[in-house]
């Protein structure tokens, strides 16, 4: 047995029971992560959750409760057998797209900070895009095993999964919500990539997809002047560049151990979001280089054996679950990135969330049920990879 996973056994009516391989590596770098973020929303939250509910834990209550909702959620989704997504991804694509509309219909769609991203559920806001983004992979990783063969020699067959990404974005933008809609697109596309299409169609769609980011950012006020006061924040520390100068101060004070948990002086209201997009910032403050190294080994961890994950369902036979797999290690690869680069003044703010880390619900409900799935695809392509070894006849 491998070190890096260990057997479970899972009953089954009818049959012996089988030993189920599980990924240690992935659950512990999914606790470590989870556990970070439980201190972090905790230290990173105290001076604004005081001022703005009188409880100094709130946000960290909040954060763990949803912590253990999704933790409950992922074990569901774990044991809810992958054809049955399957079968569904032209329903669960229409829920997607009705999600995204009624978050801009007036009355449905709650209105803050300027965007229109959440629906108020009583207690809670939930934000569509997040569930949303899974439907919409499920169902491009569906189309990319129906038209496998197509992709490889053609763009015909790719026709429908630009249009599905493309009206999806738009209505991302209408929110506004670009960064959102940037990742959605690029992941979109990486599954289609590995599914097979050609470099010179994948090079042609994401010069496209550059040019119209391209326009919609220069032809936007509020968008130009993101990418203005990224480019020198410095040159307008007080306006536009302010809050990535608080970052960056955040970041430099951390130097090589941080400052101590608790310690961080930029989270007193100098930091912007501090405790969800900005809680990177925190973290480099609080606990410094080792840290932000032991965090980002914690994401290269949870990517890779992720991969390992979608791999195997490739090599079982298993190309839908393959590509589910993959475009969850994707978009956790690429968004943790965005978020850390805006974080460090590498990338335009974009208001994404550090996976599994910042404080917000949608967000980490939604990915632990989509951890679940892998978890799932994983145990269904270890079955099928045992399944299909000779056994041994006794005579």
């Amino acid at each position: 047995m491998s070190s890096t996973a260990h057997s479970v056994s899972y009953p089954r009516s009818g049959t012996r029971s089988r030993a189920v391989q599980l990924d240690t590596l992935l659950l512990l770098a999914v606790a470590g992560i989870l556990l970070v973020s439980a201190v972090m929303v905790a230290s990173s939250s105290i001076s604004i959750a005081a001022r703005e509910t009188g409880d100094s834990f709130y946000f960290f209550k909040r954060q763990m409760l949803f912590i253990a909702v999704g933790v409950l959620g992922c074990g569901l989704t774990a044991r809810v057998p992958t054809s049955v997504w399957e079968k569904l991804q032209f329903p669960l694509l229409i829920i997607a797209f009705l999600m995204l509309i009624a978050v801009l219909i007036p009355g449905i769609g709650a209105v803050v900070n300027g965007s229109r991203r959440w629906i108020n559920l009583v207690v809670v806001r939930f934000q569509p895009s997040e569930l949303s983004r899974i439907f919409i992979l499920m169902f491009i990783a569906g189309h990319a095993v129906r038209k496998q063969k197509e992709l490889k020699v053609g763009l015909q067959a790719a026709y429908l999964p630009f249009g599905i990404l493309a009206a999806a974005a738009l209505l991302l933008l209408l929110e506004p919500d670009m960064g959102a809609a940037v990742v959605l697109v690029s992941v979109g596309m990486a599954i289609l990539f590995i599914a097979g299409m050609q470099w010179r169609f994948f090079l042609m769609a994401a010069g496209l997809g550059v040019i119209v980011a391209g326009a919609l950012i220069k032809f936007s006020p509020y968008r130009w002047k993101r990418v203005t006061g990224f480019m020198d924040p410095f040159d307008d520390p007080f306006g536009s560049g302010f809050q990535l100068v608080q970052s960056l101060i955040a970041i430099g004070r951390g130097e090589l151990f941080g400052v101590g948990l608790g310690a961080s002086v930029q989270k007193l209201f100098y930091l912007p979001e501090a405790h969800t997009d900005f809680v990177f910032a925190v973290f480099a403050e609080e606990f410094g280089f080792i840290g932000v190294l032991c965090v980002l080994s914690l994401f290269a961890l949870m990517v890779w054996r992720v991969l390992r994950i979608a791999r195997a369902a490739a090599e079982a036979a298993m190309p839908f679950q393959a590509f589910v797999a993959a475009s969850f290690g994707i978009w956790v690869g690429l968004q943790a990135f965005c978020n850390i680069g805006v974080n460090m003044g590498l990338l335009p703010t974009k208001g994404l969330t550090l996976p599994m880390l910042s404080n917000g619900g949608s967000s980490m409900l939604v990915s632990l049920l989509w951890l679940g799935i892998v978890l799932r695809i994983g145990h269904e392509s270890n079955l099928s990879g045992r399944s299909a070894l000779p056994r041994k006849v006794s005579k």
